[in-house]
């Protein structure tokens, strides 16, 4: 940052009275810009034994694999959202949310929400945003073809617990550099 968006006169990077990090502090008129992470909902829809995954049409991570998800908007709660991003990135409605999966990124101030939910009937398809969805077996998901470490994650610990049937809200953060615990051939 280095302009206000309230005066326009420039920033300064310091450490504000009463605070213990450092931000943004126009030079002018002493506001001081918050910087906060942003968060991404999603679904992680299953229809039988299948998972839903959208090929996306856009960047970040054209042409690779996610579960349906993307940035929450104002107004909306983390379920509302979630819900947005799989009609918007899947042309699919699921039933049954349920809290599924809460991963921390700090080193790109991203909080990841995943619902996991299922969908009623295999009514899907791509958008402007997914050039292709399509629901995948557990041996045929693409791993090597995943857009980003989250979504490798998500799945892992969904398939793991698809095979006990308790799927307990999961807790956990993503580290740089990441390191997949699969092995691809």
């Amino acid at each position: 940052m280095k302009f206000c968006s309230s005066c326009g006169n420039s920033v300064s990077l310091k450490i504000p009275e009463d605070d213990n990090r450092e931000r943004h502090v126009c030079d002018h008129c002493e506001i001081i810009h918050y910087q906060n992470p942003k968060v991404i909902a999603g679904i992680l829809p299953v229809y039988g034994d299948k998972i839903l995954l959208c090929k996306r049409a856009i960047e970040p991570r054209h042409g690779f694999w996610t579960l349906p998800a993307g940035f929450l908007e104002n107004g909306e709660s983390s379920l509302q959202g979630g819900l947005r991003e799989c009609m918007e990135e899947a042309n699919a409605t699921v039933v049954n949310p349920a809290l599924y999966a809460l991963f921390d990124i700090p080193q790109i101030n991203q909080v990841y929400v995943f619902y996991r939910a299922h969908l009623e009937e295999p009514v899907f398809g791509p958008s402007s945003e997914s050039s292709e969805v399509a629901l995948f077996d557990e041996a045929d998901i693409p791993w090597s073809e995943l857009a980003f470490p989250v979504v490798e994650l998500a799945l892992d610990y969904f398939l793991e617990d698809r095979k006990t049937g308790d799927f307990a809200v999961k807790h956990d953060e993503i580290k740089r550099p990441w390191k997949s615990r699969r092995v691809i051939s």
